[in-house]
């Protein structure tokens, strides 16, 4: 099926969906409602509810339904314990979860037992009955998975992005204002990411969660910017990537809790993240503790949604990947390749190898929000480019006379039967485009050269009945690697 054609149903797919979810809203678990009366002008009150045992969430919409008739009602929580916090009448929602929480209020463990919803009235005219409603929810997905609720943009299309950066909440360096290095603020790497052009970022310091609670405070300012939560599950055995969760997993490999790598990816996977392996083949040792991929027990791929063949490396250079990927290729598992800057000193120029966004990677999503991009990754809809430009494109589609397939997407030619091959690029007039059978060059498949800024090249292959991957990339007239292609998948269902 052509992408339009694809996209165009794709598109009304999700408009129906997001019909049908508008028509069935999500039930709150409890619902609080009242009166305030002009008694209660310049007091405080409280709304109990009971929270239960298992919850790691909790989300409030609050309504102030007196707002017409000048009646003001400020909001702040507490839980059985503490204060939690108050955002006045600026918020009509929030969350607080143990790594992260609206900004007003704080993140910590939720206790079950008695919380209390904290309103004051600063204002309630005579004669004025005012009613309130608070819906309370508990474990709300969207929340463990997003600090945002809606799309950043609601059109399918190429997004760009960084998915493996550092800072100050674990090695991330830049100078302090007396130019000593210090712990560098998660706002100078995700500045550096706004100013880059990017589309979305997975902050993914090491093993810790705490960089949750200040991307839910900066997601609402960059609001062009897709904030994924991340993290590097960081082993003495190797790293891995995870992305998409809030919740936390469990990183102690070789502990009774984490006997091998599998049981932390299953983890991964059953808290509702994808799992990405690191630099795979990257020294490790005194260099790079565990930073070359060498579990002891071996890594069940089933579990693993994509591999960085190409990182930038922290200032060392690309840490290369592509071996290894392609070995799990030659094994049948359906892997994608990504990248990251690994990006450790957000104040880089980005014209450095290993700034922020540098290498990109770019996923074709049906929106902007986290599920979207990391439905695009599983699905291998991605491409890398190593410029870190704003606005290559490297695009390939494939048909044959029962269908059509793009980056990451299966065919299934009949033996002899011969498939036209569409290769998009822009960007890069000048350049060479060429494609790899098996990850190798094939004298069926020469190299074309790019002479236009837009250009579709068409080239034919012969099916031979054998399973292949398939995927184009663009190199420079030196032959440096510009733009890295994912794989279309031939006979890998038979």
């Amino acid at each position: 099926m052509p992408r339009k054609l694809s996209l165009l149903l794709l598109f009304f797919a999700a408009a129906l969906a997001l019909v049908h979810a508008a028509e069935t809203p999500p039930t709150p678990h409890l619902v609080l409602q009242g009166e305030v009366h002009p008694s209660q002008n310049q007091t405080y009150f409280e709304i109990p509810f009971e929270v239960p045992s298992g919850v790691h969430r909790i989300t409030v919409y609050f309504e102030n339904l007196g707002k017409a008739d000048h009646t003001v009602l400020d909001l702040g929580i507490a839980d059985p314990v503490r204060f939690r916090g108050a955002s006045g009448g600026n918020k009509d929602h929030f969350t607080i979860s143990e790594t992260d929480a609206t900004p007003s209020y704080l993140p910590g463990t939720i206790i079950p037992g008695k919380w209390k919803l904290q309103i004051a009235v600063p204002n309630i005219r005579p004669n004025v009955t005012s009613r309130y409603r608070a819906e309370i929810y508990f474990n709300r997905v969207i929340d463990d998975t997003s600090f945002t609720e809606q799309p950043l943009n609601d059109r399918p299309g190429w997004y760009r992005g960084d998915l493996h950066m550092h800072n100050a909440h674990s090695d991330g360096s830049c100078p302090s204002q007396s130019g000593k290095p210090a712990p560098c603020p998660l706002f100078f790497t995700v500045d550096a990411a706004a100013r880059r052009g990017l589309d979305f970022i997975a902050i993914t310091d090491h093993n810790t969660t705490a960089q949750y609670d200040a991307m839910r405070e900066l997601q609402p300012y960059f609001d062009k910017l897709l904030f994924i939560p991340g993290r590097e599950l960081t082993t003495f055995y190797g790293h891995a990537n995870l992305f998409g969760t809030t919740l936390f997993v469990d990183y102690r490999v070789g502990t009774p809790q984490v006997p091998d790598v599998n049981t932390m990816f299953r983890s991964a996977r059953q808290a509702g993240g994808i799992v990405s392996i690191n630099h795979p083949e990257s020294p490790t040792g005194e260099i790079c503790m565990g930073c070359g991929w060498n579990p002891k027990t071996p890594a069940d791929m089933g579990l693993v949604t994509a591999v960085e063949v190409v990182n930038g490396g922290g200032g060392h250079g690309f840490f290369p990947g592509i071996h290894f990927w392609e070995q799990q290729l030659r094994e049948g598992y359906r892997v994608t390749a990504i990248g990251g800057s690994d990006n450790h000193h957000a104040d880089w120029p980005l014209d450095k190898v290993g700034s922020v966004g540098s290498p990109t990677t770019v996923v074709h999503a049906q929106n902007l929000s986290v599920a979207a991009i990391l439905d695009g990754v599983r699905a291998g809809h991605v491409f890398l480019d190593f410029t870190g430009s704003r606005n290559k494109l490297l695009d390939l589609n494939a048909h044959d006379s029962a269908g059509s397939a793009d980056m990451g997407d299966d065919l299934e030619p009949q033996k002899g039967e011969t498939l036209t091959l569409k290769i998009h690029v822009v960007g890069c007039e000048g350049a060479m485009v060429g494609l790899l059978l098996d990850g190798h060059e094939s004298s069926d498949l020469p190299q074309q050269s790019i002479s236009s800024t837009d250009q579709t090249l068409d080239l034919k292959w012969t099916a031979d009945g054998a399973r292949h991957w398939l995927r184009a990339e663009v190199r420079d007239s030196q032959g440096q690697l510009l733009l890295f292609g994912n794989p279309i998948y031939i006979g890998f269902k038979h």
